[in-house]
């Protein structure tokens, strides 16, 4: 039957979003849930939950495995107020849902079964899928045309009406010969789901519940079932380590093409690693073999050179990075401030044009504007105990193969020789020096080779 009922827009529309995550994903062979396995630094539930909060979600019910507080917390941290049920019984997706029965109880106006182990689901596919609710039909499912439809599930058609999804090992021959596949995605009307949920029965070859027979079940009650087409990539399920690395590569791929399309120049986009949350500002330049970990942000123009690192770091622009350069947590570089290779930064702010061109560390620090640190300055920032502040004054000169020890405080444009072990402040304009002085021994180096000589005959 179809309703007669008037429907909401799907902006106007509640949207209960109910992800399973209670399998353990063995294949993994690992002592880590499988949905909290990382691509671009999310774990992958993180990726949908994100997803699922832009498409519109306005609550979400995650079904977890027993004793699984570490895939609870991580629902709770990409969407908070979420509800957590346990599913403490294996017996199919249909009884997992049904694990979130008191959620499904509170009523949403559309709900989306979601997985937490696929992870390139994009927003406006989750649109596309609650869009025919609004419509008046009563369930959605999302298919792919399948390049080798092994193993999926088959989708039985007549026209535009989705009749029913036929697992793989209950598919007859003609059946199994269907290129049109089961995505796993499915959208029901918030006032069948429940009702659709309780009459699925386990009579197949693995008994259990599968949610796949709502749709047959819908349409037998004369309720509209219709079909979301998606590209084959954006269902790719992760189960294994090279399934993984797959969902890897092809959103490595996505966000290399959303960052050139923004007007970034990847030299050799193949070879750049993005974070999900890097933020490239207009005509910045990346060369090869560049890795950014969680929390950068480089600003217009920037350069970071090749065989970089780069995590919780903010580069101004102008600003050049690299090659063979570190920036840790905490690394903040100026405007037109240079960090060459060798180098390696955590929480520090150098100053706009300052330049750390070599062999340096720097940590606990800040460098004023237009201060120069020579190759082979390392702030001696902790004592096994705590950690302490280095401060470097604008114009400041730092000689190279010197140890500043922390705390301490480096005037405007004071000077530091080269070799120093630097303990008490310098003022401003000051030289600061702490080494020993040299002495010369005029012909010594005759008498050592000398008596080494006699030494090795003997």
């Amino acid at each position: 039957m179809t309703s007669t009922a008037s429907f909401k827009t799907p902006s106007d529309r509640s949207c209960l979003a109910i992800v399973l995550a209670a399998g353990e994903g063995t294949r993994m062979n690992s002592g880590k849930p499988k949905v909290l396995h990382q691509v671009a630094n999310r774990s992958m539930i993180g990726h949908v939950l994100s997803t699922l909060a832009k498409a519109g979600a306005t609550s979400v019910a995650a079904v977890v495995g027993p004793d699984r507080e570490d895939v609870a917390n991580e629902v709770r941290k990409g969407f908070p107020g979420a509800q957590i049920f346990v599913q403490r019984d294996r017996l199919g997706t249909a009884h997992a849902v049904l694990s979130a029965r008191d959620a499904l109880e509170q009523g949403a106006d559309d709900v989306i079964v979601a997985f937490g182990d696929t992870p390139l689901v994009l927003a406006e596919t989750f649109a596309k899928l609650r869009a025919p609710l609004a419509r008046g039909a009563g369930l959605v499912a999302m298919g792919f045309e399948a390049q080798d439809p092994t193993g999926y599930g088959r989708f039985i058609t007549s026209g535009d009406e989705l009749l029913a999804i036929r697992e793989h090992k209950d598919a007859t021959e003609a059946e199994q010969a269907i290129t049109l596949c089961n995505g796993g995605l499915m959208a029901i009307r918030g006032d069948l789901a429940l009702s659709l949920l309780g009459r699925v029965e386990n009579r197949n070859a693995k008994g259990e519940y599968y949610l796949t027979d709502i749709v047959e079940i819908a349409h037998g009650l004369g309720y509209r079932t219709a079909v979301a087409i998606v590209p084959e990539d954006e269902v790719h399920g992760v189960n294994d380590r090279a399934q993984l690395a797959a969902a890897e590569r092809m959103i490595q791929d996505r966000l290399r093409q959303e960052v050139m399309a923004s007007g970034v120049t990847l030299v050799a986009p193949e070879t750049v690693f993005l974070s999900h949350d890097t933020r490239l500002g207009r005509d910045v330049v990346v060369e090869p073999h560049v890795v950014f970990g969680p929390g950068v942000v480089v600003e217009d123009g920037a350069v970071v050179h090749s065989f970089s690192h780069l995590e919780g770091a903010r580069i101004a622009p102008g600003a050049g990075v690299g090659p063979f350069a570190r920036l840790r947590p905490g690394a903040s570089v100026g405007p037109k401030a240079k960090v060459g290779n060798f180098v390696e930064i955590k929480n520090t702010e150098l100053g706009a044009g300052a330049k750390v061109s070599h062999l340096t560390y720097l940590g606990d620090a800040s460098v004023g504007a237009g201060a120069n640190i020579g190759a082979g300055t390392i702030t001696c920032n902790y004592d096994g105990f705590g950690k302490y502040r280095t401060e470097i004054g604008e114009g400041a000169f730092i000689g190279s193969n010197s140890s500043l020890v922390a705390p301490i405080t480096i005037g405007k444009g004071a000077f530091v020789g080269s070799g120093s072990v630097i303990t008490d402040d310098i003022p401003d304009d000051a030289l600061g020096l702490g080494r020993g002085r040299q002495i010369v021994k005029e012909d010594w180096a005759i008498a050592f080779r000398e008596k080494a000589q006699a030494a090795k005959g003997k």
